[in-house]
């Protein structure tokens, strides 16, 4: 483990990363505004998972994989971002496709999780955002550094799960009642579609720096 200085210092580093809004922030927001705090809270679980892989690869020197060989950081980009274009894609129409209907047919809290996990492992800047900030916080000389970016993992994806599940529960509060209306419900499902959508497309588009 790093000395009591430097965990201080990664730990307000990390509140400051989990309190910015991004991507995953955003998954959940639109989880919890379309389907209610349950699917937030999920969503924010089922990123949480996925951000495990990445801790792992991180200690098992997988991601410098990933930033050695750009066509495999590509590859990973390119499906992840289709991915949520297809989950976007989806949502908005089955939410037109039911438009005459009282209330769009929610998600099941598995598919949620697994959609949240999926949609975090397949994002390679996750991986990298990881092997660049957390060695940064290890000290060899104070043991093993896979072990101690493992834990330092750790207490970065359980503070980043705390912000999220919070998030999730703010934004169901603020849209319980708007959710109770049909025509509401039903925007709001495209409005969970068209963030999807944009995410995919970042993730696409935006270089790797």
């Amino acid at each position: 483990m790093p000395d009591i200085t430097a965990l201080a210092l990664f730990m307000s580093a990390t509140f400051a990363l989990n309190i910015t809004p991004g991507p995953d922030m955003l998954y959940v927001i639109a989880r919890s505004v379309s389907q209610g705090r349950s699917a937030g809270v999920v969503s924010a679980l089922g990123i949480s998972t996925g951000t495990l892989f990445h801790i792992a690869a991180v200690a098992l020197g997988l991601s410098a994989f990933l930033a050695a060989v750009p066509a495999a950081y590509m590859a990973i980009r390119i499906a992840g971002g289709a991915y949520l274009i297809y989950l976007g894609a989806r949502a908005f129409l089955n939410a037109s496709a039911s438009s005459d209907r009282i209330a769009v047919k929610p998600a099941s809290m598995r598919r949620i999780f697994m959609q949240g996990v999926i949609t975090n492992v397949l994002n390679p800047k996750v991986a990298l955002f990881f092997l660049a900030f957390l060695p940064q916080f290890t000290d060899p000389a104070r043991g093993s550094v896979g072990r101690q970016v493992l834990i330092l993992g750790l207490l970065f994806n359980t503070s980043g799960t705390i912000v999220n599940v919070a998030i999730a529960w703010f934004a169901s509060a603020l849209t319980s009642r708007a959710r109770e209306s049909s025509r509401t419900t039903l925007w709001l499902q495209r409005l969970t579609g068209g963030v999807f959508v944009g995410l995919g497309l970042r993730l696409i588009t935006h270089s790797r720096r």
